[in-house]
């Protein structure tokens, strides 16, 4: 099929289930709207795009992707901006991004503009789950797996690309604890690190559970080689501040995932005329920072938290403790300006809000 030219099928649900949700006690990821999105690649082409009730799939044991992981996924969010409006960030950023992946796992690619709409028309379907509540948003999960019912190593000829919607509330309810892993790594050089690929998901949850035992959310993950450089913290990029100057890991290492999020701080930090600095960054310097007091602030940006300021750096024993929150000017209107943008309370500067 030729997705230049989008055609969905659409099978409603009779009954939503929007009435059954506690709104008031809402778990990140596990509640999901009445309809999910799938589409097959077979013959060496995208079938046609289907939009039905949300359910359970077939698999067979033998599927391919259960044995090589090959699968990939994207995260993004829409939100309501008044009682008629819906948009979501960004997509143009997930779409591209969504096809570096898919190349980089030897898996075939959609179209972004095929992506874009796809995406939009299940928001638009499902658009009364995307809450008026403050901090609410509808999250919005694209994968895609191979399905080849074969156990042997190749690429598979075979996959399915699918949407889900999941209503979700705050992810992070307090300042995020981190600590510096010295041993582990998320992603070497040459690997799938820029991709987003589910294995890498996969292989962070034994480290991080011993971060977690000892008190910490996330883990700050360093290079594979000497684990000096800082590169990311735990599903997401992570950004200081010192001497008034943001400073982030460059993306010019295929270690790290280029995140819609980081990008958007970047370019809207640069817009207000604040200093950006995009290089290595050690360990020595940012905790040398800290000691000397010039480490002003650390915090995380990613799809489901957006911006989570960090409180205090673990590193070889010792917690380093960062400014209280209310003193980061910076972080503070960062935050403020993304999360009133995103349900149109702040200038759209940059367009960045795609309309339902």
């Amino acid at each position: 099929m030729d997705l230049t030219e989008l055609r969905l099928k659409v099978d409603k649900v009779t009954d939503s289930a929007i009435s059954k949700v506690d709104w008031v006690n809402l778990p990140f990821g596990k509640v999901f709207t009445d309809h999910m999105l799938m589409m097959d690649f077979v013959d060496g082409c995208w079938q046609e795009p289907q939009i039905l009730p949300f359910q359970s799939i077939p698999m067979h044991p033998a599927m391919s992707s259960i044995h090589y992981g090959q699968a990939i996924f994207e995260g993004l969010k829409a939100y309501r901006h008044n009682t008629e409006k819906v948009s979501i960030f960004r997509p143009d950023m997930n779409a591209k991004r969504f096809n570096e992946s898919a190349k980089r796992m030897c898996m075939p690619q959609i179209p972004e503009s095929a992506f874009i709409e796809m995406v939009r028309k299940i928001v638009e379907i499902d658009q009364a789950w995307v809450s008026e509540i403050k901090g609410y948003s509808l999250y919005i999960r694209p994968f895609m797996f191979a399905t080849d019912h074969w156990v042997g190593i190749k690429p598979s000829e075979t996959y399915k690309f699918m949407i889900l919607l999941s209503p979700v509330a705050s992810y992070y309810s307090e300042l995020v604890r981190v600590k510096i892993e010295p041993y582990f790594t998320r992603a070497a050089k040459g690997g799938v690190g820029r991709a987003k690929a589910a294995g890498n998901y996969g292989a962070s949850l034994y480290p991080a559970k011993f971060a977690q035992d000892q008190g910490y959310h996330q883990l700050v993950w360093t290079d594979a080689s000497e684990h000096k450089y800082i590169e990311e913290s735990g599903t997401m990029n992570i950004l200081f501040i010192i001497d008034d100057v943001i400073i982030t890991p460059t993306e010019d290492e295929d270690t790290i995932l280029r995140g819609v999020t980081k990008r958007s701080i970047l370019d809207l930090a640069r817009y207000w005329g604040i200093q950006v600095e995009e290089r290595k960054i050690s360990v020595e310097e940012v905790i040398n920072a800290a000691k000397n007091g010039r480490l002003q602030d650390a915090f995380g940006a990613g799809t489901a938290a957006t911006l989570a300021q960090i409180a205090l750096i673990g590193y070889e024993g010792t917690d380093y403790h960062l400014p209280p929150v209310e003193t980061r000017e910076i972080s503070n209107k960062l935050k403020s300006y993304l999360s009133l943008l995103k349900i149109g309370q702040s200038e759209d500067i940059f367009g960045w809000n795609f309309p339902v």
